[in-house]
């Protein structure tokens, strides 16, 4: 429904702008200015004043809440998921290093499954960057990768798998969100996650998200791991499956040092990009 604000006061309107933003977690300029039939420009003139008094964070394309006043976020082991735009903004240098090695092990005429999330978002853009690659087919139940890969067709193919809309995450689940999964065989997933640890597997923060990581795994011949250092070591609430599921862990060199070769102990080869590939990545 829209709600138009123009000739509104500033003041009012901004306050009706910036609850929006506490209740929704993060919102897009595009979006508000529909929602409140105001112009793009008059959404980022309002959106830098309430940024300027602490209401909210200004990010590319719109705004994350500095604090919530509604529903808390996902958690599990005292980790509170991130939006999306977010979460891209963490370990920016060390995803793209991950991401344009685990593009390499993709060849043309492959089919490929690229989870949702920041990491594979970065593997995204490195396939798109592969101008070698055709007749490649992704199939993604991630909007953001989705809208990335479009810059590659007709070199690819991308297939959105369908499914329940997480907005925070811009991510596709059940109900629904393993149809198209359950009919195909893909040749490599990449597989995100919130945790990697040698004896408790790899872990999501949220249930939705892990039921599809596990839909995904059984549509695929390979599956290789992204995850920033960050998550080697770590437990999260859902489990996605055991090590021995995986063939390969591409991190980055911010993983700690213990955990990985615990990893390795644990049968799971991992490959650590090196930190010339990170400050290139920057």
């Amino acid at each position: 429904m829209v709600i138009n604000l123009e000739g509104v006061p500033a003041e009012e309107r901004r306050q009706r702008i910036g609850t929006a933003v506490e209740e929704r977690g993060f919102v897009h300029v595009a979006h508000l200015a529909e929602e409140f039939g105001i112009s793009r420009v008059t959404v980022r003139a309002d959106l830098d004043s309430l940024e300027r008094r602490g209401r909210l964070r200004r990010v590319r394309g719109g705004a994350l809440a500095t604090h919530r006043g509604g529903p808390p976020a996902s958690r599990a082991g005292g980790a509170v998921e991130s939006p999306f735009e977010e979460a891209m903004g963490a370990a920016r240098a060390e995803k793209a290093a991950i991401g344009r090695r685990a593009a390499r092990l993709v060849g043309p005429g492959e089919s490929v499954i690229l989870d949702a999330g920041t990491t594979t978002m970065a593997v995204a853009r490195a396939l798109v960057e592969r101008a070698d690659l055709r007749d490649v087919v992704v199939f993604t139940n991630g909007l953001s990768i989705a809208l990335e890969l479009e810059r590659a067709i007709p070199r690819f193919t991308v297939v959105v798998t369908g499914g329940t809309l997480r907005p925070s995450q811009h991510s596709l689940v059940n109900p629904l969100g393993t149809g198209i999964l359950d009919g195909i065989n893909a040749d490599t997933l990449f597989l995100g996650c919130n945790g990697v640890h040698p004896r408790r597997g790899l872990t999501n923060l949220n249930l939705p998200e892990a039921e599809l990581k596990q839909a995904m795994l059984r549509s695929s011949a390979r599956c290789v791991v992204v995850a920033d250092g960050s998550k080697v070591g770590r437990v999260e609430l859902a489990p996605i499956c055991p090590l021995d599921q995986a063939e390969l862990l591409v991190t980055g060199p911010s993983a700690d040092s213990r955990s990985t070769q615990d990893c390795r102990d644990a049968g799971l080869k991992v490959e650590v990009v090196e930190v010339a590939q990170v400050a290139q990545g920057g």
